[in-house]
């Protein structure tokens, strides 16, 4: 009995591997499910299988091997992408970032303490570390930094400003070897269509990049002061807060125009963004650096005041009164006269034109004047008591 109960175990411990040895998948099947019984192939998980190497395969596809994508770890660029590239970091360490600070005096402890004004996009000018920046940057500010593009901070001093055309100069002390002035292109040859590239800080955001077109040129803003500043360029490049003053720049990476303002009732970027030319600043930055103002050629009048003119319907530049030993006293013009009760007893000179240009406000006047320098000779057309008469005038300076 004994003998055959052995015998039995035996015939089902065969049997038993006999089933096992049939069930098993061929080694090509265990192989085709992405496993292996050899150590070699068994593939582990750690953090060196998670770098991309030209060999190396994407773990996360599904199907067979020759189904998985490889990681190509090389970003192919374009050429223009590299022209691109090389124009923002070729331009941008002439970029900085401007910071305005006021003071106020504590109430109670009459402590005096810093408070943030605003900030605010620079370029360099020269060697000599003059920035160059949008007055309204500045403007409420009694202390100023300039963050160069090695995020070194330096002190700076305002040198000057001209309010009617939003430009100011500050200036710092850094060494010559992080001054790199911006180059400086022109604007009265742009052409609607042309790329454009702007350099600033929106949001406080520094060193950003964004591109556009010319969409627009000739467009007309008012300054701070009032006075339209013309011949703007409009561009769809986005422009937000923290850009004003930042440079806006040719295909070449030269300076054609300054960030100002845009134009959305958000106050964020809508593509639509208005530069001043660089012909402008080139007039203006020059005489700030020299003088601490524009030296501006005048006539030596003042005008009486459009709401006047308009109400009267005249089209000119009506003279209220004359410097006394200015050009135009000199030159035989006439003001407005008055009686003590303040009614008018004889209308002042009213400039129609100067040389070409076609004279119908105050403010054609002012921009009219501005293509000239002190002690240019222009022709002025006038009308006294409904004739015209022209003559020659020297034009004076402001300074």
């Amino acid at each position: 009995m004994k003998i055959g109960q052995v015998l039995i175990w035996i015939l089902l411990i065969g049997f038993g591997f006999y089933l096992g040895t049939a069930f098993t998948p061929p080694q090509a099947e265990l192989q085709g499910e992405g496993l292996s019984d050899s150590s070699d192939n068994i593939q582990v998980s750690s953090s060196q299988d998670l770098i991309p190497s030209n060999n190396s395969t994407s773990l996360g596809t599904q199907g067979s091997n020759s189904n998985r994508r490889k990681i190509d770890p090389v970003s192919i660029v374009t050429d223009s992408e590299q022209r691109t590239i090389d124009l923002f970091e070729s331009s941008a360490p002439s970029v900085a970032f401007i910071t305005t600070t006021g003071l106020q005096r504590d109430f109670y402890s009459r402590n005096i303490y810093e408070i943030p004004k605003g900030s605010g996009t620079g370029f360099i000018w020269d060697e000599e570390g003059h920035i160059v920046t949008n007055y309204h940057v500045i403007k409420d500010g009694q202390k100023w930094e300039v963050t160069l593009s090695d995020q070194s901070v330096w002190p700076a001093e305002v040198i000057g400003f001209e309010a009617r055309k939003d430009i100011a100069i500050l200036k710092i002390d850094a060494p010559l070897d992080l001054l790199r002035p911006i180059p400086v292109g022109s604007s009265h040859d742009l052409r609607v269509g042309q790329s454009v590239y702007a350099i600033g800080n929106p949001f406080g955001l520094d060193q950003t990049l964004t591109t556009g077109v010319i969409s627009a040129l000739g467009r007309e803003i008012e300054s701070l002061a009032r006075i339209p500043i013309r011949d703007v360029i409009q561009t769809d490049a986005a422009i937000n807060p923290g850009n004003s003053g930042g440079p806006l720049l040719d295909s070449s990476g030269r300076l054609i125009g300054v960030n100002t303002a845009i134009y959305s009732p958000s106050g964020a970027s809508a593509g639509i963004g208005f530069s001043i030319p660089v012909d402008i600043v080139n007039w203006v930055v020059p005489d700030i650096i020299e003088y601490g103002e524009v030296q501006r050629p005048m006539l030596g009048v003042e005008l009486v005041p459009a709401q006047f003119t308009e109400r009267w319907g005249i089209e000119g530049a009506m003279i209220a009164a004359v410097v006394a030993d200015g050009t135009a006293a000199k030159s035989g013009l006439l003001g407005t006269l008055t009686s003590q009760q303040g009614s008018i007893r004889r209308y002042g000179d009213i400039i129609t034109g100067i040389n070409d240009d076609q004279i119908n406000s105050g403010n054609d006047l002012i921009l009219a004047l501005e293509k000239y320098k002190p002690g240019s000779t222009v022709k002025v057309r006038y009308i006294r008591d409904e004739e015209e008469y022209e003559m020659d005038i020297t034009l004076g300076s402001s300074l």
